[in-house]
């Protein structure tokens, strides 16, 4: 038995998460269905409509928009980290150069 070849990673716009999110709350369909409708993993639909509640001031946890600004710091702390580490061999190899 052969095994099941991974999906390939999509990416979907803002708009139709919050389409698939309002399909999901109104009520009339289940997540598992609006899922299978719309060819999508019920977790990722879970996971927006999660998001979409803590957006919404819902549900505790970080919005998007802190997302989106804690992985912009710490893209620039680990910059930071490189130009500090950099700094530092050559500092390193200058004070030996001049010995």
């Amino acid at each position: 038995m052969g095994k099941k070849k991974p999906r390939p990673r999509r990416s979907f716009t803002q708009e139709f998460k919050a389409e698939i999110v309002d399909l999901c709350r109104r009520g009339d369909r289940s997540v598992g269905q609006v899922a299978k409708d719309f060819d999508l993993t019920e977790t990722a639909v879970r996971d927006w409509v999660k998001q979409a509640e803590i957006d919404a001031g819902e549900r505790d946890g970080l919005t998007s928009s802190e997302r989106e600004e804690l992985a912009a710091l710490r893209r620039e702390n680990r910059r930071l980290r490189e130009d500090v580490d950099i700094l530092k061999r050559a500092t390193a190899f200058f004070a030996t150069e001049t010995r």
